[in-house]
């Protein structure tokens, strides 16, 4: 085994699909010997820091047999050495052989191996092949990641040592199937998770694959995915509204229950529905979310509509939903939701955002009333105070409850102190008087620059942003993942096919075949989302569908779970209302 050339890469903007991308994936051979240090080696640096680089990830791995084979396989004789965004092109080293935690000496440098590579869409862009992400892992060849154990100087032509094994012997090629292929064997899954070398998230990857089995999830990747139990139905079922009534100034609730006496669905406290309305025999029906807000074993399930100005669906429901009336919803969804984790916890909430919280809330008071919970609640005044009785009574089943009350305008009679606790605005000055244990879980829902003022202000008092989690309004949450831009109808509607709704951003258009894929639509309309290898292969794209059916071009590696849909490689067949 040797190195057969060493390869460096700065970022830099290249045009990709109509705009600019940032990337280090093309690299160049160097010569002479160079550094090879923790983060990685000198004249390197990696662009997309979520993806790759770090510690475990500091130098990337790729053999000249892969090389070969590649171009065996897709009859081509221009690769040249960096072209899969290799640090080292080395000989010998295959995928089935090399095991996580092996260490090898290269030059006066010890390193070890400690995950395959990452599906990324780059190295379908350097090879120009697009597929290639799909294609690394289906041929069982990916390439593997280096750890530097002791930093020192490696150039082509140094032999590579082998000085020791990985504990439990699982090749790199077996542990990269092992994730992104179908099969998730239990006992392999345990082994994976025994490595010593591999990396946290790899790790993290294989438990929820373990926990999902145990919980009789087969559909999906939840080591790609996060372990979620599968929506109780696809589509929307009939609802009849049970109860209606004012909660506050602007916000009405409905208690709903289902249309034919059927078992109301278990719930996860902080989840959403979509709520199907036919305003007219002749227009689309407006779909829109709505947290569930009350508790999780009422008989019924509770939504709060807050009527805006212009807000078409919101001023349907205030004027045109009456007790006895159907409405259709989607079965509950959502991942703003409460971990398991025990320790304190601080709700944040502005106005109709206090809904996703008061179901929280409630869940607390019933399984866990001896948690420390703090409530912090801001509008404007009394008359816009929403489940002011229903938070002072859940307070009081509480042993460690603090409530703050924060009105930023109130009304001549009322009285700080009695009908509130602070005048004016959260902000970092009045965080840092509450003195909030350091290792709060914090959850936060309301407005834009309200999400902004808070997250900044807990960050800037301590709190890690891994104990911050956030579900913004809708508008504001799209334009907030989305550099600023809203959401809106492809510049080209001229589409013939089914309905595509994302019923988040509430854009709704005629599918066009120029799109390729759900992916492409969302982007064409500015609807954020994620994604990674556009091959049906990383999950990263993997979004609630509602309602619809697709096929998909090509097929994933592994299907997504029920419920959701990967948006890379759809194409709808049907109607679609995706959670998006």
């Amino acid at each position: 085994m040797k190195v057969v050339s060493v390869n460096v890469g700065q970022p830099r903007e290249i045009p990709w699909r109509g705009q600019m991308v940032r990337t280090s994936v093309f690299k160049t051979p160097v010569n002479g010997r160079i550094r090879a240090r923790k983060l990685n080696l000198d004249g390197d640096a990696q662009a997309d820091l979520l993806g790759h680089g770090g510690e475990h990830r500091a130098v990337m791995v790729y053999q000249t047999e892969a090389y070969q084979y590649w171009s065996d396989t897709l009859q081509r004789n221009d690769f040249v050495y960096g072209q899969f965004g290799e640090n080292f092109t080395v000989e010998g080293m295959a995928d089935n052989e090399v095991c996580i935690g092996d260490r090898f000496r290269i030059g006066s440098a010890i390193f070890e191996v400690t995950q395959p590579r990452v599906t990324c869409w780059r190295v379908g862009i350097s090879t120009g092949v697009p597929e290639m992400p799909a294609l690394l892992i289906s041929h069982k060849r990916p390439g593997f990641y280096f750890r530097v154990i002791q930093e020192g100087d490696v150039g082509a032509g140094d032999v590579i040592e082998k000085i020791a094994d990985g504990n439990e012997k699982m090749s790199v090629a077996d542990v990269d199937g092992l994730l992104y292929l179908k099969d998730h064997p239990v006992d392999k899954l345990q082994k994976a998770l025994e490595i010593s070398a591999l990396s946290n998230a790899w790790k993290q990857s294989f438990q929820n694959l373990l926990d999902a089995a145990s919980q009789g999830i087969t559909k999906g990747n939840a080591g790609l995915n996060g372990v979620a139990a599968p929506p109780a139905w696809a589509g929307f079922r009939p609802f009849v509204v049970q109860r209606t009534r004012i909660e506050c100034e602007g916000v009405r609730s409905f208690d709903l229950i289902p249309s034919d006496g059927s078992q109301i669905p278990v719930f996860t406290p902080g989840q959403h529905i979509a709520v199907r309305l036919s305003v007219t025999k002749d227009s689309a029906p407006l779909i829109r979310m709505y947290s569930l807000c009350g508790p999780q074993n009422a008989g019924y399930l509770r939504i709060a509509v807050k009527q805006e100005t212009n807000g078409a669906g919101g001023t349907y429901m205030h004027q045109h939903i009456k007790n006895g009336d159907k409405v259709e919803i989607s079965a509950p969804r959502g991942t703003f939701t409460l971990s398991a984790d025990k320790g304190p916890l601080v709700m944040f909430s502005a106005g109709i955002g206090i809904t996703p919280l008061l179901s929280m809330l409630y869940h607390v008071a019933s399984h866990d009333p001896a948690r420390e919970l703090w409530w912090i609640y801001s509008c404007r005044n009394g008359a816009y105070q929403a489940f002011a009785e229903e938070v002072q009574e859940l307070g009081k089943q509480l042993s460690s409850f603090h409530s703050k009350i924060i009105y930023s305008s109130p009304d001549s009679g009322e009285q700080c102190g009695i009908n509130y606790d602070i005048k004016g605005h959260l902000d970092l000055a009045l965080l840092q008087t509450l003195q909030l244990p350091s290792n709060s879980e914090c959850y936060i829902c309301g407005p834009q620059q309200y999400y902004h003022n808070i997250t900044t202000a807990l960050t800037t008092i301590g709190i890690p942003g891994s104990q911050i989690k956030s579900e913004l309004f809708e508008n504001d949450m799209e334009a907030s993942a989305n550099g600023g831009k809203t959401p809106h109808l492809p510049l080209d509607n001229t589409g013939e096919g089914p309905l595509v709704t994302f019923s988040k951003s509430k854009v709704s258009f005629k599918w066009n075949p120029q799109f390729g894929s759900l992916l492409e639509a969302a982007e064409a309309c500015d609807v954020p989302v994620s994604w990674s290898c556009r091959m049906g292969v990383c999950h990263r794209c993997e979004s609630g569908m509602i309602d619809g059916q697709v096929t998909y071009s090509p097929n994933p590696l592994d299907p997504p779970a029920s419920g959701n849909v990967l948006l890379c490689c759809a194409i709808p067949i049907s109607p679609v209302d995706l959670d998006l």
